[in-house]
């Protein structure tokens, strides 16, 4: 659901900006002035959409397209290849896409939506608003590495260039290329499809680049920040069950997760999802310490009917179950409520008894297991040097409670949120270059996929369709189809956004 305070502020905003516009235009006494101020820097404004432009990077563009001729025929000609297949492949995407938005609307499966491969954002909606400054930023540098790719293709056409601008529409910033339309009609279809397709070239350039930067992050920052060595907390949300003075902290290191190794961010992940679909670990106790003494509790079953043996609500105590010694063969078990942290403390992990069976051990040991409700698992995190802290709860709810990096400063000064910063800000820039990459690939009215299909059509079909009305009618259809492929998904989204 859309938040309510978001929509006042953007709505308000832009209908303070709007009357305002409007009463400057409409004064006798301030229009001609206001008009001549807004054209000497090149702004227009509209109903939610502010527009500007300029030429003072015509030099820099012209001075790109003069670089090693004979290299960037070969890297625009590879461009024109990439954007036809591009082309082929935003429709079988859109149309997966499409088919997986449909099975997601019929099922509550909530995993569903994970997988995805393209998601309309929505700032304040499915994008945190602590995200919103990598997701401008990475937008606006994927789009003028776009228009950049537009401009110095043009110039190597021979097709003049008249300005560069940036908008905001609503709220997305996005930037484009004004070029001079009768240069752009007489260069031959071949040409065209170089400019067309040199956005999307360029966007799929700078997503690899980032790709590759995010995956050799760890040898640029290896001298400074050490990684392998667990993973680093860099925040924990307060009040969260990872909270707390036997919690985790900001700085601690997390190398375990009961028996499994946590080296990095991703076993960190891998290890709670592994927890949540296996059952739940036991841990290998003397026998002599099941001891009436120790609050055997009457067993109960709970609404799930799953069993405990607690009914003090103690937070230090928790009920195990035990197999009982004397009756193996009836797999007759036996619970006990006892002290969580003075029974697993220094124990090793368990499924059976035989997993306590060791040579060296002279004391008779057996599994006991925490009887706890469906999904809940108990799980000791291993920070080093700390003790161990528990947790009782459903595993994802840690993974939520709890930010992480794979980076370890080697010395005291640095700072934790550098690395943070460079991982999350590639993680926008692949997602976002990529994305319109895909959508301008799309044969729809008003993107680069309409003059893309235009010119392809022109170059291919001239010889086999000879009427250019019949081939100006093909892609007519063509884009039809593709408009409202794109149109579809974007509705479907957006309603699975805000209205589940």
């Amino acid at each position: 659901m859309i938040p309510v305070p978001l929509l006042v502020f953007v709505m308000g905003a832009w209908c303070a900006v709007y009357l305002a516009d409007t009463l400057l235009k409409s004064s006798v006494t301030h229009r001609i002035r206001y008009e001549s101020w807004l054209a000497s820097r090149g702004l227009m404004l509209s109903p939610f959409h502010l527009r500007w432009q300029t030429t003072m990077f015509n030099r820099l563009f012209a001075y790109c397209a003069r670089i090693n001729p004979r290299a960037q025929y070969l890297w625009f000609n590879s461009g024109l290849v990439f954007g036809i297949i591009a082309m082929v492949g935003s429709v079988v995407l859109l149309a997966k896409t499409l088919q997986q938005t449909l099975a997601q609307m019929t099922t509550d499966n909530p995993r569903m939506g994970s997988q995805q491969t393209l998601q309309v954002v929505i700032p304040g909606v499915n994008l945190p608003t602590s995200q919103l400054a990598y997701f401008f930023s990475a937008l606006m540098l994927s789009g003028v590495i776009h228009e950049l790719g537009h401009a110095v293709a043009a110039l190597r056409e021979q097709v003049r260039v008249n300005g560069f601008g940036m908008f905001v529409f609503v709220v997305y910033p996005g930037a484009f290329v004004d070029l001079f339309t009768t240069h752009l009609n007489i260069i031959s279809p071949t040409q065209q499809l170089r400019i067309f397709c040199a956005g999307v070239w360029h966007n799929f350039v700078l997503c690899v680049a980032a790709l590759a930067f995010l995956f050799l992050l760890p040898i640029f920052l290896f001298p400074v920040y050490s990684t392998g060595g667990g993973a680093m907390v860099t925040e924990v949300v307060q009040g969260a069950a990872a909270d707390g003075p036997r919690g985790l902290s900001v700085g601690d290191i997390v190398t375990g997760l009961e028996d499994c190794a946590v080296r990095g961010v991703e076993d960190w992940s891998s290890c709670l999802s592994h927890i949540s679909h296996t059952p739940q670990t036991g841990y290998c106790v003397p026998s002599t310490s099941l001891q009436p003494s120790w609050a055997h509790g009457r067993a109960f079953k709970r609404l799930d009917g799953t069993m405990d043996c607690c009914s003090n609500n103690s937070l230090t105590d928790l009920c195990f179950s035990y197999m009982k010694p004397q009756s193996k063969s009836s797999r007759e078990r036996e619970y006990a409520c006892m002290p969580v942290r003075k029974m697993v403390t220094g124990t090793q992990v368990c499924r059976v008894d035989d997993n306590c069976a060791t040579a060296h051990s002279t004391a008779a040991s057996i599994c006991v297991t925490p009887s706890l409700e469906n999904q809940t698992r108990f799980i000791r995190v291993t920070h080093p040097p700390n003790t161990h802290m528990l947790f009782v709860g459903y595993p994802p709810h840690l993974q939520y409670a709890v930010s992480l990096t794979n980076f370890i400063p080697r010395f005291g000064f640095l700072h934790l949120d550098l690395p943070v910063f460079l991982e999350t800000f590639c993680k926008y820039v692949v997602s976002l270059s990529g994305a319109l990459a895909v959508v301008n690939s799309v044969p729809c009215f008003a993107l680069d996929g309409q003059w893309m299909l235009n010119a392809l059509l022109e170059a291919t079909l001239v010889t086999v369709v000879t009427d250019r009305q019949k081939r100006e009618l093909i892609g007519f259809f063509l884009l039809l189809a593709g408009s409202a492929l794109l149109a579809a998904n974007v509705a479907l989204g957006l309603w699975m956004v805000t209205a589940r």
